[in-house]
């Protein structure tokens, strides 16, 4: 998550605010030189300055060396969150390669010193380092340097060990150098460690403490997507500390069992299968259904999460649609007169990892959330059509249960038809289309307009008083919404809650969806700061995940943050959010004599209370949700809002530490 927390700067009167100097000359030109062009816009290099962008300089550092796994040349990776803040990444790998750089302007300075001082320089760009690499912009580690305090470098090769440190900005303390012969107690002949401690002048909004839990997430993506390799975590943090070790023999079987744990799935077995052509494409899948009623297929491109998909991903649906279509005609289950069934029909309940590696991969963007290579679509299309059906075949009971699942599928998926065209002709027929309850705004620009779900009427009608009625809209629910996790969508069409919240968001539901329809640019969730009001922003966060992602994708969620207590200091009044922020309120105030009001829910506020503390853009907090890694998401609100009591408890309890805030 994210935050938003102030209101839009005000323009100067002097001139438009998107006006430049009027004496526009050679002056004003600025060539940046080295790494000051990531020092200087960070975010076009690791996507953000808050914690996402902090993370994202581990998993740069990480990223390089699996790339030596992929390549066959390392068979174990070590994490450590140092007890001073800083993370050490360190591999068996070759080790970067310490010679002299033979030519240019580097000419002399040691290959390392090039790749971590210079941008674009790296082993993965067509020479014989690498096959296949997820990095290919040869910014990664160069990028970390760049925005760390302080680097620590130590490559083992040929038996010596060899140290090179960068103090703030990636500036060299001195030449690559000897210190001596690499340690026995390294357990390695060859390698490399990186340690470095994060700027905090760069990461002064969120600060530079990284969090256990989004590591571990991803090292056990990694661990999964590459079977057999180890991965080592290790946190040396005071009152943090523990060591975990992934290592997954099955790889993607595993990988969708863990998935798949919190579900009850449709049959024991897990489909997988191998392939690779004479190009060098490799494809990895494995698939599970289970007695849900929602997909979750996670693509992967040399290591690289797709969160939105691309070839490889659609090559699958494809294939996957066409053979259980095949077979089930073959059979006589689908009967002449009997229409296909959809992809989303054969796909609902489905569990699927379809990883594929490649020489020369082609990713939409810096961010590498979408493959764009043409042929792997081809490439993977006829390898599953293949191999599937000989699954198929081979496994005639749960075949016969995938279809008979797609088949009560596509019947929901006419009845939810039925009862969205319902409410398509109440709607015209009711002449303005908007719930009654909604309470909108009057500007019609989404970018500016804001819809606030509030729980009740009574705490809708302080929010209604607060709220800035221009750009910010008001939909009271009525206690807590159908679990959609729960639910398939036909049912859910029917819930008078969810009917009101898609009819007021404008943009449809489900395949239907389009965010581009969506009347509000920022949908806020307005629970009270209780047990109660978190449960109904989770059940309102599931039916966002499940049905509207893309809103979520585009950052269109919100979470607001009511305070839970208020005291006073002096003659003000303050206001804090939970239980976390009073003990902080508390210990820099240990003779505060004065009283807490605990606020029980948003209709014992006044409207001007509301309006200050939650409402008001220049005084208010929300926090953004964000989806950065889809399977995990997916597992995630299953285990939450699913059946499985007892793994939601484990869940709860073994990531308690990690907790900032409690509302997701």
């Amino acid at each position: 998550m994210s935050t938003d927390t102030t209101a839009p700067a005000t323009p100067s009167s002097d001139q438009p605010s998107n006006s430049g100097n009027a004496d526009y000359g050679a002056k004003d030109i600025q060539v940046l030189e080295g790494l000051d062009p990531v020092r200087k816009r960070p975010g076009m290099y690791i996507g953000s300055t808050g914690l996402a962008g902090l993370h994202h300089l581990i998993w740069e550092v990480v990223d390089n060396s699996v790339d030596e796994a992929m390549a066959g040349y390392c068979d174990r990776i070590g994490i450590t969150l140092t007890a001073d803040g800083g993370c050490r990444v360190d591999d068996n790998g070759r080790g970067i390669p310490v010679d002299p750089y033979p030519s240019g302007p580097h000419k002399g300075k040691s290959a390392a010193e090039v790749v971590l001082t210079v941008l674009h320089a790296g082993g993965k760009f067509g020479g014989e380092g690498y096959k296949v690499s997820g990095g290919l912009h040869g910014v990664g580690v160069s990028v970390v340097n760049a925005l760390s305090e302080r680097l620590i470098i130590e490559i083992d090769r040929e038996g010596k060990r060899w140290f090179q440190e960068y103090a703030k900005g990636g500036k060299p303390q001195g030449n690559m150098a000897i210190v001596g012969d690499t340690p026995l107690a390294a357990g390695r002949t060859r390698g490399t460690s990186v340690t470095f401690w994060p700027d905090p002048t760069i990461f002064a909004a969120e600060g530079t403490e990284f969090v256990a839990r989004t590591v571990l997430e991803r090292l056990q993506t990694m661990a999964f997507l590459n079977k057999g390799l180890e991965i080592v975590f290790a946190d040396e943090r005071p009152e943090k500390q523990q060591t975990q070790t992934f290592q997954y023999k099955g790889g993607l079987v595993d990988f969708v069992k863990h998935l798949n744990a919190s579900k009850e799935p449709l049959f024991s077995k897990v489909c997988a299968f191998e392939d690779d052509d004479e190009d060098g494409q490799m494809l990895d899948i494995a698939m599970q259904w289970n007695t849900g009623y929602y997909e979750g297929i996670h693509g992967y491109a040399n290591g690289i999460s797709t969160i939105e998909g691309g070839m490889h991903v659609e090559g699958f649906r494809a294939a996957l649609t066409s053979v259980v279509n095949k077979y089930a005609r073959a059979k006589n289950i689908l009967k002449e007169k009997d229409e296909n069934l959809l992809g989303e029909d054969i796909r609902e309940g489905l569990t699927a990892i379809v990883s594929v590696k490649l020489r020369e991969p082609q990713f939409e963007g810096q961010t590498k959330a979408k493959l764009g290579n043409v042929p792997m679509r081809s490439f993977v299309q006829k390898a599953t059509n293949e191999r599937m059906a000989e699954w198929l075949e081979e496994n005639p009971a749960e075949a016969n249960k995938i279809v008979k699942k797609g088949l009560a599928a596509a019947q929901a998926r006419v009845a939810a038809k039925n009862a969205r065209n319902a409410i398509r002709r109440k709607t015209a027929l009711s002449g303005a289309g908007m719930p009654d309850k909604l309470k909108d705004c009057s500007s019609k620009n989404a970018d500016e307009s804001e819809l606030f779900i509030v729980e009740g009427d009574s705490a809708g009608g302080t929010a209604l008083d607060a709220r800035d009625p221009r750009v910010q809209a008001i939909l009271p629910i009525r206690g807590k919404i159908l679990n959609v996790e729960r639910a398939r969508i036909d049912k859910m069409m029917k819930n008078n809650e969810i009917q009101a919240l898609i009819t007021a968001i404008g943009a449809g539901v489900g395949d239907e969806y389009d965010v581009s329809k969506a009347r509000y640019h920022k949908i806020i969730a307005l629970c009270d700061a209780d047990v109660d009001g978190s449960h109904i922003r989770t059940l309102l966060l599931t039916f966002f995940f499940r049905q509207m992602r893309d809103m979520v994708e585009a950052g269109y969620v919100y979470i607001a943050q009511p305070p839970l207590y208020s005291t006073e200091v002096g003659k003000e009044k303050v206001y804090l959010k939970d239980d976390a922020a009073k003990a902080r309120f508390l210990a820099d105030r240990p003779n505060h004599k004065k009283e807490f009001q605990r606020l029980k829910g948003l209709g014992e506020m006044d409207w001007e209370e509301l309006k200050s503390t939650t409402m008001d853009p220049s005084t208010r907090t929300l926090l953004q949700v964000t989806v950065d890694e889809a399977a995990e998401a997916d597992m995630i609100m299953s285990v939450l809002m699913g059946d499985d009591v007892e793994s939601r408890r484990d869940f709860i309890t073994s990531n308690a530490r990690d907790v900032r805030n409690l509302d997701f």
